[in-house]
């Protein structure tokens, strides 16, 4: 029976292939497909304000109060965040990545790679709460300043009302901080990935033909990295558009995307606007993967 079984399904291998792709299909259909699907109806429904159930009928009042100044400015605030979270990680990665692609020796880059991913084998929360420490005002950034005579500079920065706060850790300054270190391994691989992919030949024929350091930069391996940069781009801009524990944590006031969702679903019950919340980063992250496309970013992978 069995070998009969075994030849059936030697002779026809596009079933084989079915089978083995039939249970991750079934669960991404019913599992994540299906909760954004569920998210998408939640987010036409309403929430009566007098008996606080959701009205189960079609309506856009629920996203009409996506459009007033205080959520536009939660969406902007959010996307700037993820925008400039992203740019540090690309010039912090950027660098670091071309050395271990280029110049690092087998045993540095096996050091480096261990070095980058070893945070990502503890806990996320861990991570987040030994920062909590770090930025504090009792904490080694505050002691250090004290330390170098500078903690007037740093008392003046806090100072401001947009970046600043009562200390590192209780400032957008802080929760930059955090989202950078965070997400940092997530840029660095895929840069140096795509940097190891780029033909040394082609390298030397950029200088054979009399181009400097920069214009071989320019020209050559930027745009054959450019694919690795997207795709790290991908990871720190989505996943700072839906964190909430790094804003709840480090923020001030100011709410975040991530956080005004748990504070509508979990605090108020406001399931309808919680979901219309969390359709923004998908729309989003939709038109910023149509600019990276319009750009030639996937041309290459």
């Amino acid at each position: 029976m069995l070998q009969r079984i075994s030849t059936y399904l030697y002779l026809r291998p596009k079933l084989i292939l079915l089978l083995l792709l039939l249970p991750p299909l079934i669960w991404f259909l019913v599992v994540y497909i299906g909760a954004l699907l569920t998210m998408l109806i939640n987010s036409f429904f309403s929430l009566d304000s007098f008996t606080g159930q959701v009205v189960h009928q079609f309506t856009l009042k629920t996203y009409a109060k996506l459009l007033i100044p205080t959520n536009l400015q939660i969406f902007f605030r959010t996307t700037l965040m993820a925008l400039t979270v992203t740019i540090a990680c690309i010039i912090v990665a950027f660098p670091l990545s071309y050395y271990v692609a280029r110049f690092a020796s087998p045993r540095m880059k096996t050091f480096l790679y261990l070095a980058i991913t070893l945070p990502l084998w503890s806990s996320y929360v861990v991570r987040v709460y030994s920062w909590k420490l770090i930025l504090a005002q009792e904490g080694i950034i505050s002691w250090f300043a004290r330390l170098i005579h500078v903690d007037g500079l740093l008392n003046w920065y806090l100072s401001s009302k947009l970046l600043g706060g009562p200390s590192l850790g209780v400032s957008i300054t802080g929760v930059f901080l955090v989202f950078v270190y965070i997400w940092l391994p997530y840029m660095i691989l895929p840069i140096q990935t795509a940097l190891e992919r780029v033909p040394k030949s082609l390298i030397e024929a950029s200088s054979d033909l009399g181009a400097n350091p920069a214009q071989t930069f320019r020209n050559v391996i930027l745009p054959l990295a450019f694919p690795g940069v997207v795709a790290g781009s991908i990871f720190t801009f989505s996943l700072t558009l839906g964190d909430f524990i790094v804003p709840s944590l480090f923020g001030n006031s100011s709410f975040f995307i991530g956080k005004a969702v748990l504070t509508y679903q979990g605090t108020s019950g406001n399931i309808p606007l919680a979901a219309a919340f969390t359709m923004g980063p998908i729309v989003i992250m939709i038109v910023y993967l149509l600019i990276a496309r319009r750009l030639g970013a996937f041309n290459a992978l």
